[in-house]
C-alpha cells in the first residue's frame, strides 16, 4: 500500500529547536585554506560542470547607484547534497575607506530543508579559487616551454594569478608587469623575490609581443594592448571581464584565437566573449575531464575567458565547512527553526 503524502510527512524528523549556524570569518578561512586543496576542489568543480552533475544557475550581475556592482552566483550538486550561492561584487570606493573593493559572502544551504548551514567570508575564497582556475587554464592551454609572462595588474587578483602560474608552470622564469599607474611596484616585486625575475614593462605592447603567456587581471575598463602585439604561440588568461560592458582584449582578437571558456553562456553574457558571442569555444571542464581532446599547434593563439563558476565557490566552501566541523573552527550561533 502506497503511503499518503500526509503519512510520509509525519515520518520525517522534527525540526530541531537547537539548530546552529556556523560562521567562518576572514581569519578562519585563511587558516583553513591551502592552495593544493583549492586546486583539487576547483578541478572537481570544472569536471562536475562538464559531466552536468553540477549545475550553475543564471548569474545576477547588476550595477548599483553607489557605483558598485552586485552579483549572485549559485548552483548545486544534487548527488552530493551541495547547494548554495555567493553574493559578491565590486565597490571601488572601498579603497578610500582602506578596504578591499571586491567583497563576497558564501552561504551553504541544506538542500533537504532549505536551512542555512554555513556563512563564509568569501573574499579569500574568490581570490584563491580564481587563481587556481587560472593556473589550471595555463597548465592545460599554454605552451609547456613558456618562459616569459606579461601580467596586467598588481592587485590582489593579479598577485594570486601569478602565484598559481609560477606554482603550476615552473618553466616560467621572467615576468613583466603593467601597473595601473605605470610605475614600479616594489612590494609586488618583493612578494615574488626568488621565484622569478620580475620587473615593470616599459612598453605594454612590446611586453605582450615578447611574452609566451599574458594574464590580464584588471577592472576591465578597456583594451589593454593593441591587436598586433599578440604573436603566434601566445596564451592569454583573461580575468577582468566579469560584467556586461567590461573588456581587456582588443577588438578582433577573439576571431584569431582558439577560445576556451569556463561556461559558454556566462562568457557570452559577461566575459570577453560578450564582444564576439558567435566565436566558437570549448569549455575547460571538457578538456580536464577528457571529453574533448585538445592539442595546441606551435603557432596557435589561445585564450581562456574566465568568468568564475558558482561550483568553484561551492566546492571550496564545502571543503572549508567540513574542515571547520573537524577542527572546531568558526563561530556557532543559535539558529532555531
Amino acid at each position: 500500500m502506497t503511503p499518503s503524502p500526509l503519512s510520509t510527512l509525519s515520518t520525517l524528523p522534527t525540526a530541531p529547536a537547537d539548530a546552529q549556524l556556523l560562521l567562518l570569518d576572514k581569519h578562519q578561512v585563511d587558516a583553513l585554506l591551502s592552495p593544493d586543496d583549492v586546486l583539487q576542489a576547483v578541478r572537481e568543480a570544472f569536471v562536475l560542470h562538464s559531466d552536468r552533475e553540477g549545475r550553475v544557475f543564471p548569474v545576477v550581475r547588476e550595477p548599483l547607484r553607489t557605483g558598485g556592482v552586485f552579483g549572485i552566483k549559485s548552483g548545486d550538486v544534487q548527488a552530493q547534497g551541495l547547494l548554495g550561492f555567493k553574493a559578491a561584487g565590486f565597490w571601488p570606493a572601498n579603497r578610500q575607506r582602506g578596504g578591499e573593493p571586491h567583497q563576497a559572502t558564501v552561504l551553504l544551504i541544506d538542500p533537504a530543508t532549505g536551512r542555512p548551514l554555513c556563512v563564509i567570508d568569501g573574499n579569500t575564497v574568490t581570490t584563491v579559487r580564481t587563481g587556481a582556475a587560472g593556473g589550471l587554464g595555463l597548465r592545460q592551454l599554454a605552451r609547456p616551454d613558456s618562459t616569459r609572462l606579461c601580467l596586467f595588474g598588481t592587485g590582489v587578483q593579479a598577485r594570486i594569478q601569478l602565484d598559481f602560474a609560477l606554482r603550476l608552470m615552473p618553466s616560467l622564469r621572467e615576468v613583466l608587469y603593467v601597473s595601473a599607474d605605470g610605475r614600479r611596484n616594489a612590494a609586488f616585486e618583493a612578494h615574488f623575490a626568488g621565484r622569478c625575475a620580475i620587473g615593470p614593462a616599459s612598453d605594454r605592447n612590446a611586453a605582450v609581443a615578447q611574452s609566451d603567456v599574458v594574464v590580464t587581471a584588471t577592472p576591465g575598463g578597456g583594451a589593454l594592448f593593441d591587436l598586433d602585439a599578440v604573436q603566434p604561440g601566445t596564451h592569454l588568461n583573461c580575468v577582468g571581464a566579469d560584467t556586461r560592458g567590461k573588456r581587456e582584449l582588443p577588438e578582433g582578437l577573439l576571431q584569431r584565437v582558439r577560445l576556451v571558456v569556463d561556461d559558454r553562456t556566462q562568457a557570452q553574457q559577461i566575459g570577453e566573449t560578450q564582444w564576439a558571442p558567435d566565436t566558437q569555444s570549448l569549455e575547460l571542464g571538457d578538456l580536464l575531464s577528457g571529453k574533448v581532446p585538445f592539442e595546441r599547434a606551435p603557432g596557435d593563439i589561445t585564450v581562456f575567458d574566465m568568468t568564475g563558476l558558482a561550483l568553484q565557490d561551492l566546492t571550496v566552501a564545502r571543503q572549508l565547512h567540513a574542515r571547520a566541523l573537524e577542527t572546531g573552527a568558526g563561530t556557532r550561533i543559535a539558529w532555531p527553526w
